[in-house]
């Protein structure tokens, strides 16, 4: 299976914090999954922990950093992921959201997610 991972997702997996689901992290450990994060998320990180609207428990070089050690493979934004991301419905206004529904359609992921907004639109979620 293919999954792509929301920011929170990412954050909590790489950060060991225990808000993440048991399903979520044994869809994340196995090798045998293919998992995404979108460099939208990687932005929104970067972005939320320069304004002071996020904390981390690491440094943000050192996160990243913990990133590229994973099997996560980062998933870039394309001129699909953009036409699809102009047709979605308005049920959800957080843009880096929106990206990352809209990529999980254009390349049929399903989205580890806690968010159960993205239930709204024709993508498949996990929690």
């Amino acid at each position: 299976m293919k999954y792509l991972l929301d920011t929170h997702t990412l954050l909590w997996f790489l950060e060991g914090d225990t808000s993440l689901s048991q399903i979520a992290i044994e869809l994340i450990e196995n090798e045998e999954h293919i998992k995404y994060i979108s460099i939208a998320s990687i932005w929104e990180i970067s972005i939320k922990h320069s304004l002071g609207k996020l904390l981390l428990t690491k440094e943000l070089r050192e996160l990243f950093a913990e990133l590229l050690l994973t099997e996560i493979q980062v998933l870039p934004i394309s001129f699909n992921h953009i036409l699809r991301l102009n047709s979605l419905d308005f049920h959800h206004r957080d843009p880096f959201d929106r990206l990352i529904i809209a990529q999980g359609q254009e390349e049929g992921l399903t989205i580890i997610t806690k968010d159960a907004i993205f239930s709204e639109y024709e993508v498949g979620i996990i929690w």
